[in-house]
């Protein structure tokens, strides 16, 4: 699958470029090939950010091609939706730092792939929509509840029932995006944000994001206990130790990743 998705590294950041032109669509093995993707990365001790891009400036990714949910097999449509939900949702547990790199229109797939993400930012003509009732269809790759989550009920629902398409200066308002860009930086600003990412413990940063992540479950005091446990249990790693050495020391730590 690597003509439909394409890897690259550069030292601690991992990026994924979309591939499927004209519209970047996802098909079923691309999908479980992002998850595979993730699972390795998840076990490779050198990485610690992941950024996701295009390097079409009109797609970065139109979703699926509904030529695929053109039939009645509904074991097929079962089996579509699979492969969206089990791979954004291991986009979602990725253990490093995910950033969308958001280069023009996110519909559909194209959008919920980026809200899978920690990190979204967009360039200047970039757009983005759940646009799948208009079809028939409904959000698969957990788009009814990420958004919902990210940008409230009020313009989840906008954009889910009523098909609304947000341009990127109403994306940053609501705090869909977190910047917008001019067209052709989102990749340079998303390997400039990755970068910060590289001067933090990567072990505090796999228990904050788990904390964080927490909180979408449940009553939020349920978590207070959970982060008193994390906090302790960093004393069993080598970055915790080499963190407060290296501060003290006025050096620049050495992360071990353990």
């Amino acid at each position: 699958m690597s003509d439909l998705l394409k890897i690259e590294k550069r030292g601690r950041v991992a990026i994924i470029t979309f591939n499927n032109p004209p519209a970047n669509t996802w098909t079923p093995e691309s999908l479980r090939f992002l998850e595979q993707t993730v699972n390795e990365l998840n076990e490779d001790k050198d990485n610690f950010a992941l950024i996701l891009t295009s390097e079409s400036e009109k797609f970065f990714s139109a979703g699926a091609d509904l030529n695929r949910f053109n039939h009645d097999d509904k074991a097929e449509s079962f089996e579509f939706s699979l492969a969206f939900g089990e791979a954004f949702e291991a986009l979602s547990n990725y253990q490093g730092v995910s950033i969308a790199a958001i280069t023009g229109y996110a519909m559909g797939g194209g959008l919920e792939v980026a809200l899978s993400c920690d990190v979204r930012i967009c360039e200047e003509q970039s757009q983005m929509a759940l646009p799948e009732a208009a079809v028939g269809l409904l959000p698969c790759g957990l788009g009814s509840q990420q958004l919902s989550w990210l940008v409230g009920e009020q313009w989840a629902k906008r954009m889910i029932l009523l098909g609304e398409r947000l341009k990127s200066d109403k994306a940053l308002e609501i705090g869909l995006v977190s910047e917008v860009v001019p067209t052709g930086n989102a990749l340079e600003k998303a390997l400039e944000l990755a970068t910060k990412v590289e001067g933090q413990s990567p072990t505090s940063v796999r228990f904050c994001k788990e904390l964080i992540m927490a909180g979408r479950s449940g009553n939020i005091t349920d978590v207070y206990a959970k982060e008193r446990e994390l906090f302790v249990k960093l004393w069993d790693t080598k970055d915790q130790k080499e963190g407060v050495s290296a501060f003290i020391e006025k050096r620049k730590p050495e992360w071990k990743n353990a």
